[in-house]
């Protein structure tokens, strides 16, 4: 199983001045250097949650159907965009959507073949299915306030603290932003 990132969200959920007058920066010099800062500690909280903030498409792909629904890795899914097969010509037949049904509100997310219906094999032994989906809040406005807490809090950490972790330290997420995160977690068993 692998899970790909097809395109990023659009914006970040916390908003370049919210972060600026979080640290009490009125010149704007290191916008650049905020921002990026801001956009990684959005990936650092998204992957220690497996939770999307805002939304992005991902592909999951797997190399055969489970005997179970197929479990999506990341929440909340907004959309199921397409479910392929590889055919013996190598290309990837896309299965109508009448012939699945998706449970996008569930934890985790799940797929499975209505009742009655099997799922088609395929053609290759290796990353033969390939699922398209749309995971995140539609808005910033959605997102829990305290993700977006954490999200502050860690951009500002790094801000404030250029250095990298000391050889042979382990890198963690600081406690407060740590304990945000952790109600929205996503534990994989």
């Amino acid at each position: 199983m692998a899970l790909t990132l097809l395109t990023p969200p659009a914006a970040e959920p916390v908003a370049l001045a919210d972060a600026r007058a979080h640290l009490r920066l009125d010149a704007t010099e290191e916008d650049a250097l905020l921002g990026s800062l801001l956009t990684a500690a959005r990936m650092a909280v998204e992957a220690a949650a497996r939770y999307a903030l805002l939304p992005q498409s991902w592909r999951l792909t797997l190399d055969d159907w489970p005997t179970q629904p197929v479990e999506i890795p990341l929440a909340p899914v907004l959309t199921l965009d397409a479910v392929r097969v590889a055919t013996i010509g190598g290309s990837m037949l896309t299965i109508d959507p009448a012939f699945y049904e998706v449970d996008t509100t569930g934890t985790p997310p799940r797929l499975a073949a209505r009742r009655g219906q099997a799922w088609p094999m395929p053609a290759t032994r290796l990353a033969g299915i390939a699922i398209d989906f749309t995971a995140g809040h539609a808005a910033a406005a959605e997102v829990p306030a305290p993700l977006k807490q954490a999200i502050l809090l860690l951009a500002a950490h790094w801000f404030e603290n250029r250095e990298p972790v000391p050889l042979g330290a382990k890198a963690e997420l600081p406690a407060m932003v740590a304990a945000l995160i952790a109600p929205y977690r996503r534990l994989h068993l």
